[in-house]
C-alpha cells in the first residue's frame, strides 16, 4: 500500500511540474529570444551612428565593422547608397534602405548625431536580421545585424537548466513527503492486517493500535472489540461445556451405584467397565475446555523435550518386540504452537501405528527437524508401507480404523501445520508460535 500510495503522489506531482514547467519553458524562450533582439537592435543603432557620421569614409567603416565584429553575438553588414556592401551579409543579402532620413550632405556647420531610421526585423533559417536605414553624406545606407538561432536563443540553457533543477526538488519533496504520509497512513494499517492474521491464527490476545488516521484508527478499534468479543463468546462457551460435564458427573455417579449394586456380577463389571470409559470421558472434557485457563490461548511446548519423553515412554515395548528405535533430534529447543498433551497423543497414534502394523524386529526412527516457520517430525519405520488412503478415518488395509493416522491429521491442521503420508514415513509439520 505504502508504495501505491508513493507512485500515486509522485505520478500527480510529475504531471503538475510538466504543467508548469513546458509553459515556463516557452516563456523563457521567448524572453530570451526577445532580449537578444533588444541586445541587436542596440548594437545595430551603434553601428548606424558611426556609419551616419560624414567625417567616416568607406574604409573607415569597413576597418570599424571589423573591429567590433567579435565584440558580441551576429553577423554586421552595411549596404551603401551605391549597393556596395561592407561586412558579412545574412543569407539573401542586406535589404536597400526604405525609410532612411534624409542626410545633411556637405552642411559642415550641422551638429549632433546622423539621423536613423526605426528598425526592421526580418526572419531568415530560423535566425533574425535586424535592419537600421541612417542617411549619409553619399546617400542612406542600411545597416544589418544578423543573429543565427542559437544566437537568438543564447542563455536559454541556462535557465531550462534552473526550471528543471527546481522540477526535480518539487518531485524530491514530494516523493519524501508521500513517504511520510504514507508510512503515516499504511504503518497502522499493515500492523492491523498483522492483527487479524494473528487472530485468525488463534492469538486472540492480539490487540490492533488505534493511532494513526481517524479512519484507520477507527478501523483498529472496530477490530479491537471484535477481538474482545471472541474472546469472551469462547470464555463462556468453555465454561458452559466445564459445568455441564460436571453437572452429569453426579448422575454418573448414581448410575455406577446402581451398576454396583446389580447382582448379576459378570454384567455388572461389564456395565463397569462403560462407566468408566464414559467417566474418562468427561474427565477429558474438562481438561480440554479449562486448559487454555492453564496454558493461555495460544499454547506452546517444546517439540524435542515431548518427543523425547515420548520415545523413552514407548522404548520398553520396542525392546520387548526386538526393535530399534533411533532418535534424530536437535540440542536446542523447538517450540511449537501446541499444549505438549496434544503433540503427545498425536505422536502416540503414530507411533503406535508403527507397532501395531509392522513385524516384531522392524526398526523405527524419529527425526525432528527446524524448517523456516516451522518444525517437522518425521517417524518412519522399515515395514511393507502404508496403504493408500489410510490418513481417512475408518479406512486401512490392515484391520483398523484408521483412525490413529487421522487424529494426528486433525492435530497438525488444528495447530497450523499438516500431516504428509508417504509410503514408509508420516511427516508431521506444526507451526510455531
Amino acid at each position: 500500500m505504502r508504495r501505491r500510495i508513493l507512485l500515486l503522489s509522485v505520478g500527480l506531482t510529475t504531471l503538475v511540474v510538466i504543467g508548469f514547467a513546458v509553459p515556463l519553458i516557452l516563456l523563457l524562450r521567448s524572453t530570451t529570444a526577445t532580449e537578444s533582439k533588444e541586445k541587436a537592435r542596440y548594437r545595430a543603432e551603434a553601428v548606424a551612428y558611426y556609419v551616419g557620421d560624414k567625417d567616416h569614409t568607406k574604409d573607415d567603416i569597413a576597418a570599424y565593422i571589423q573591429g567590433v565584429a567579435n565584440d558580441g553575438p551576429g553577423r554586421i553588414s552595411v549596404r551603401l547608397n551605391d549597393g556596395t556592401t561592407l561586412g558579412q551579409a545574412p543569407p539573401g543579402g542586406v535589404s536597400p534602405p526604405k525609410n532612411a532620413p534624409v542626410g545633411d550632405g556637405d552642411d559642415d556647420d550641422h551638429k549632433g548625431p546622423p539621423k536613423i531610421g526605426d528598425a526592421d526585423y526580418r526572419t531568415i533559417n530560423g535566425g533574425l536580421a535586424v535592419e537600421i536605414d541612417v542617411g549619409t553624406r553619399q546617400g542612406p545606407a542600411s545597416v544589418c545585424l544578423y543573429l543565427t538561432g542559437d544566437q537568438l536563443h543564447a542563455g536559454l540553457m541556462p535557465r531550462v537548466l534552473v526550471v528543471a533543477g527546481a522540477g526535480l526538488l518539487v518531485l524530491l519533496l514530494s516523493i519524501v513527503g508521500a513517504e511520510l504520509v504514507s508510512r503515516r497512513l499504511a504503518r497502522p494499517l499493515e500492523e492491523t492486517a498483522g492483527t487479524a492474521e494473528r487472530l485468525a491464527g488463534g492469538d486472540l490476545e492480539a490487540r490492533a493500535p488505534v493511532t494513526g488516521p481517524a479512519e484507520v484508527a477507527k478501523v483498529g478499534a472496530a477490530l479491537n472489540r471484535l477481538a474482545d468479543r471472541i474472546d469472551e463468546v469462547i470464555a463462556v462457551e468453555r465454561e458452559s461445556v466445564a459445568d455441564l460435564s460436571h453437572r452429569l458427573r453426579t448422575p454418573l455417579t448414581a448410575l455406577r451405584l446402581q451398576v454396583e449394586a446389580l447382582p448379576d456380577r459378570e454384567r455388572a463389571e461389564e456395565l463397569n467397565t462403560q462407566v468408566t470409559s464414559l467417566e474418562r470421558t468427561l474427565t477429558a472434557v474438562i481438561s480440554a475446555a479449562r486448559r487454555p485457563q492453564r496454558e493461555g490461548r495460544v499454547p506452546q511446548c517444546d517439540a524435542v523435550q515431548v518427543t523425547r519423553d515420548r520415545a523413552a515412554f514407548w522404548e520398553p515395548l520396542f525392546e520387548d518386540q526386538g526393535r530399534d528405535l533411533t532418535l534424530n533430534l536437535p540440542d536446542p529447543p523447538a517450540m511449537v504452537r501446541s499444549a505438549p498433551e496434544d503433540l503427545a497423543a498425536a505422536l502416540d497414534a503414530l507411533v503406535e501405528n508403527v507397532v501395531a502394523h509392522t513385524p516384531d524386529g522392524t526398526p523405527a526412527r524419529i527425526t525432528l527437524l527446524r524448517i523456516e516457520n516451522a518444525v517437522r517430525i518425521t517417524i518412519a519405520d522399515e515395514g511393507p508401507g502404508i496403504p493408500l488412503g489410510a490418513g481417512e478415518r475408518g479406512r486401512s488395509d490392515r484391520g483398523s480404523s484408521g483412525l490413529g493416522l487421522d487424529i494426528a491429521r486433525r492435530y497438525a491442521e488444528a495447530t497450523g501445520g499438516h500431516l504428509t503420508i508417504r509410503r514408509n514415513e508420516v511427516v508431521l509439520t506444526l507451526a510455531v508460535p
